[in-house]
This record gives structure tokens, sequence and C-alpha cells, in this order.
């Protein structure tokens, strides 16, 4: 059970943290992440499991376009021709963050938490990418719609933490 996330967190959501946690543990597996519009919020719930954060690398949180080119290699090209917010861009920050760290999966989220000021990129649009080293990366979509900053928030730790799942999954398969 986490502990100083614990009166904030949804029960299902402690539930999935510990269920990765351990997952990632029995398989000696390391995570990290890459957060733009999450601010670090994954990274904070996968340490505070205790007995379990030994499985947590390290975090990027990566909220403007340098911080993502800086830390974790994001072409330029990306940024302008998709956006941050895009596929590109959290498939980049996934395998960037495998690239920058000694972890064996990890995940990234870059959207809008709420309302967006381009037209094509509805408020709670949220691309989601989990990299695992020497294998496939894998991409989710959500549009969660304006439900405000911390239900869009809520939302996308639950996807993060299925993804790193579905990584873990797929672990013991060849390289596609």
């Amino acid at each position: 059970m986490s502990e100083a996330l614990e009166p904030a967190l949804p029960g299902w959501l402690d539930d999935l943290t510990t269920a990765v946690l351990e997952e990632a543990c029995r398989r000696e597996l390391k995570l990290a992440t890459a957060e733009s519009c999450t601010g670090g919020l994954l990274a904070s719930l996968l340490t505070d499991v205790p007995g379990c954060s030994h499985a947590f690398e390290r975090g990027f949180v990566t909220y403007t376009e340098e911080a993502k080119q800086e830390l974790l290699g994001v072409p330029a090209q990306v940024l302008e021709t998709d956006g941050a917010v895009s596929e590109a861009c959290a498939r980049a920050m996934a395998d960037g963050a495998i690239a920058h760290s000694r972890a064996d999966i990890a995940v990234a989220v870059t959207g809008f938490a709420d309302e967006s000021t381009e037209p094509d990129k509805p408020g709670g649009l949220v691309h989601f990418a989990a990299a695992r080293r020497g294998g496939p990366t894998l991409h989710r979509k959500e549009e969660f719609g304006p439900r405000g900053r911390a239900a869009v928030r809520l939302e996308c730790l639950r996807v993060g933490l299925e993804l790193v799942r579905e990584q873990m999954s797929r672990s013991g398969e060849p390289s596609s």
C-alpha cells in the first residue's frame, strides 16, 4: 500500500500500483518514467509502495519541449512536425528514457490534462508509450475529454501502469 499518496488515491489505483511493482520485483525488472502532463505523479506513485520501490530506477519530468530534447533526446523534427502531444513524441520519450537509464521498461506520458489551444488536439488528449529494452515500444492514445485536470491525471496513472504491465507480460517475447 502506498504511504504518502494513500489518502488521495482511489483503492483501485493503489492495488494496480502494488501489483505492477510486485511483478517488476518478481521478474527483477527496473522501471523508469518520462512524464509531461503528469508532472512526476507516476514516478511518485512507483516509489511510494514499501518493499517494492527498489524496482523504480529513475524518472524524467520533461514538461517543456526543451526538456524533452535535452533529457530524453526527442528529435526537434518530431516536435516541429508532430508536436509534443503526439504518438511520435510519446514513443521518442519512452525510447529516450530507456536510452538514458538502466531501466528495462520505461513508460511515457504526454498530453493535455485540461484545455488545449490546438484545435485538432482537444483537452484530455493524452499519448502514452511503453518501451522495453531490446523490444518493441507500445503506444496508446486516450481522449479523456474535459473532465478536469485531476481526473485526467488519475486516468493517466491508470493507463501508464497498464502499459507497464503489458510490457512486463511481453518481456519474454522476441524483439520485433
